[in-house]
């Protein structure tokens, strides 16, 4: 992974509404949740949701996918685990051997 995809992608995860979106799908599982319900979950106002949503996946975290009317956002696992690897991969090299 690039510093500047992870450092993206920590900066989105940095905002308490990406993140409790974020949280919300992972919670729901690699399905996710229509938009819907993750706005009736976090009351979130709806133009609002749709940005936040539209940032989390521009930084691959959250992809979406269209089933007739319904718009679902299903949380990245392999994004997420890119991350979490990529921030602990060097762990402890700095300690004297």
């Amino acid at each position: 992974m690039e510093l500047d995809t992870a450092a993206k992608r920590c900066a989105e995860l940095g905002n308490t509404t990406r993140l409790s979106i974020f949280r919300l799908l992972v919670k729901a599982g690699k399905h996710g949740l229509p938009v819907g319900a993750i706005q009736k979950h976090l009351n979130i106002p709806g133009s609002t949701l749709s940005h936040h949503i539209q940032r989390l996946v521009q930084v691959g975290l959250v992809h979406q996918r269209r089933d007739s009317r319904i718009l679902h956002c299903e949380p990245q696992f392999d994004a997420i685990r890119e991350l979490a690897e990529y921030l602990i991969s060097e762990c402890c090299s700095l300690q004297p051997g």
